[in-house]
């Protein structure tokens, strides 16, 4: 079964709000992060998703540089991301000098659980995991 086109119309579209609650990981990436006064401080440079449920966890965040020259990779948690509709964007409450001294999350090792506990007791958010 298919749907009927909608109609064409001569103006332009218009812009609108997203009203679903869902997005695609893709369009996620590169997407702009603003500190609490709104200026743009990084990028979205991909998502760390958990395996079993699906839940996104962390995003990576370049912060820092010109058009990604000389920017730095950051893991956070993502509870301190929170999308903000007149942004089009997410904004935070990181600042540069928490970046500096923020846990690494190292993906692959063996003390990988340990690390995370780190990460996430740095940035005072609750572990996802039971």
């Amino acid at each position: 079964m298919t749907q009927a086109a909608a109609p064409s119309s001569a103006s332009a579209p218009e812009a609108r709000a997203p009203t679903h609650p869902l997005i695609e990981s893709n369009r996620i990436e590169g997407t702009r992060v603003h500190d609490r006064e709104g200026k743009h401080v990084g990028t979205i440079d991909h998502l760390v998703i958990e395996k079993v449920s699906g839940r996104v966890v962390y995003a990576v965040v370049s912060f820092g540089g010109f058009l990604r020259f000389k920017s730095h990779l950051y893991t956070v948690p993502w509870e301190k991301l929170h999308y903000d509709t007149s942004l089009g964007g997410y904004h935070t409450d990181i600042t540069e000098a928490e970046l500096h001294d923020a846990p690494t999350l190292p993906h692959d090792s063996d003390d990988e659980r340990k690390r995370e506990t780190e990460l996430r007791r740095y940035w005072n958010v609750p572990r996802y995991w039971v």
